[in-house]
């Protein structure tokens, strides 16, 4: 095995080991999220004709799994190797900082996207789902693995403390994730706050990615796609260049 693939199979192992806190816990917890906003808003929202309100939910509780566990795993993994003082261990390979982006960013797509199918799998048998454009799912889900994916590994190097971690994921991440589409389209809302969803990322990846089941979305997914592809170069530079420098974690 060549180096960056010899990480990703440590950074993969990582979190396998832990499976049931990593990938079964975020399955149940959509789950639980589907059954509740399903059950109490079915018969009372109406997104797209034709659509029921429980199909609707599934697409962004598949997608916000992903993104969510995306990141976590590389920003834990980074911030837990800093504290305990285990990351010098990598540190003294010969591995580049693009193994490490490549490792780090690999692994937080294999986590994201099998916690993402878990879900599909399990709340799929709550409802029946179309496939308009499978493309359209695969590439969205890759795309937005990837940039939590590099946006964890930008959080992991700037934190110093496990709270700093928290604080970034509860003030930045968790927002931005739940006021992205995922229980609701943005076209229900005040021409204000539909603005601020146009300038939140994370709307695009989950309207994009819901177009690919339903065939309709908010905007055009071409746009989404641009929109998301550019974030996706911006945020993987910064990665990588932070790595290349060895912010926080080189003397």
């Amino acid at each position: 095995m060549t180096g960056w693939q010899t990480l990703f199979y440590k950074e993969v192992l990582r979190f396998w080991k832990v499976g049931f806190q990593t990938v079964a816990a975020p399955v149940l917890t959509a789950i639980l999220y589907l059954l509740i906003f399903g059950h109490v808003l079915e018969d009372h929202v109406k997104v797209y004709d034709a659509v029921p309100y429980t199909a609707f939910l599934v697409p962004g509780l598949v997608m916000m799994s992903v993104l969510q566990n995306a990141f976590a795993n590389s920003s834990s993994s980074l911030i837990q190797s800093k504290i305990m003082g285990n990351l010098v261990f990598v540190l003294l390979t010969p591995l580049s900082h693009w193994s490490w982006f490549f490792a780090y960013v690999g692994s937080s797509m294999t986590r994201g996207l099998a916690v993402g199918t878990g879900v599909f799998i399990a709340t799929a048998f709550f409802t029946k789902l179309s496939f308009v454009a499978p493309l359209w799912i695969l590439v969205f889900a890759f795309f937005g693995a990837a940039i939590l994916g590099s946006l964890g590994i930008i959080a992991g190097l700037w934190a110093e403390k496990f709270d700093q971690m928290a604080a970034f994921q509860n003030f930045v991440i968790m927002p931005m994730t739940f006021l992205s589409g995922v229980f609701y389209s943005i076209g229900s809302l005040p021409p204000f706050w539909q603005g601020v969803s146009h300038l939140n990322p994370f709307f695009y990846m989950i309207d994009g990615f819901r177009y690919g089941f339903f065939g309709v979305s908010d905007v055009s997914p071409w746009i989404s796609l641009a929109i998301v592809a550019t974030a996706l170069a911006i945020v993987s530079a910064i990665a990588v260049n932070l790595l290349r420098i060895g912010y926080k974690i080189r003397g």
